[in-house]
């Protein structure tokens, strides 16, 4: 079958309610995104697919999340492509509303707050840029919520056993920070719906796949990749139960002299806060989280990498 496309949220409860009732489904998955997609993003839809017997994918260019103008504008367009994307992963339907279909007033008067979690790391470097982003994954867990909108009684207002569809939402551990965030809006503030981290994506070569990738130079994009070096270099010494001796694999990012540092830290993995004391010079014990962000040429990338022992 192929995908369906809707662009008002209208259009998009009565295709979700025919989908749902003729698949008799009882989940269903969203893959919200800004377009520009590539094989993370196929990965985050893959994994939808596989866990879901409906799923919806958004495609839309958030403009509270930018603080550049000049950066919103540059911000690649390609639906053509990431329909045929979509479609070959399996997703059912995409929602590709227009700026004036989610906020029909303007910029909305009240927001989500990202609180303490968003005042660090990206949200330090980019003020705003998370209340924004939360402000836009509310509206669309919403609008992409099983018989959202629908009557009591009507089509795909209710799975066959009696419930409502199991409700999944599907997000890149690459951008760990904001999965951080959404998890814990969705705890925070009820929604029903499971969150649910999909694997960094990576090139042979290590770097993590970005939509922003595209405007890196050759020679930027082979100085970007000590990046994943430096969290590999991490991630091994961890595997070890050896001290991660930050400062080392930070020296190693700043031998690049492409690479622009903004910052390099390994932190608790729900708080987002330094492990200072275990990063050093005792041997590295449980669960953390190394961050990286840095401008390569005109380009602002972020990774990261899980850690454990």
């Amino acid at each position: 079958m192929s995908i369906q496309l809707v662009t008002t949220v209208a259009g998009l409860h009565a295709e979700n309610a025919r989908l749902l009732s003729a698949k008799r489904g009882a989940s269903q998955g969203l893959v919200p995104t800004m377009g520009a997609l590539h094989e993370g993003h196929a990965a985050l839809a893959r994994t939808a697919v596989e866990d879901n017997d409906v799923v919806v994918a958004s495609i839309f260019v958030n403009p509270l999340q930018f603080g550049d103008a000049v950066d919103l504008d540059r911000y690649p367009r390609t639906l053509d492509a990431d329909l045929a994307l979509l479609e070959e992963q399996g997703v059912d339907l995409a929602f590709a509303p227009s700026v004036e279909e989610v906020y029909p007033g303007g910029e909305p008067l009240v927001r989500i707050t990202s609180g303490r979690l968003g005042d660090k790391w990206e949200g330090a470097s980019r003020p705003g840029h998370f209340d924004g982003a939360l402000t836009v994954v509310a509206k669309l867990l919403h609008y992409g919520m099983p018989a959202t909108g629908l009557p009591a009684g009507s089509a795909g207002a209710a799975s066959p056993g009696g419930g409502l569809p199991a409700y999944r939402a599907y997000f890149g551990q690459k951008d760990a920070q904001q999965l951080a965030l959404v998890r814990r809006m969705a705890a925070d503030l009820n929604f029903p719906v499971e969150i649910v981290g999909v694997p960094t994506v990576r090139s042979a070569d290590g770097l993590a796949l970005s939509s922003r990738n595209r405007f890196l130079s050759d020679d930027q994009r082979d100085a970007a990749l000590v990046l994943s070096r430096a969290l590999r270099l991490l991630e091994e010494r961890a595997n070890a139960h050896e001290p991660l001796d930050l400062e080392s694999a930070l020296a190693l990012v700043e031998s690049q002299p492409l690479v622009e540092l903004d910052y390099f830290e390994v932190v608790d993995p729900g708080t987002l806060e330094p492990l200072a004391e275990n990063c050093r010079e005792t041997p590295f014990r449980g669960d953390a989280l190394a961050l990286i962000a840095a401008k390569v040429g005109p380009v602002r990338l972020i990774d990261n990498m899980p850690l454990s022992s």
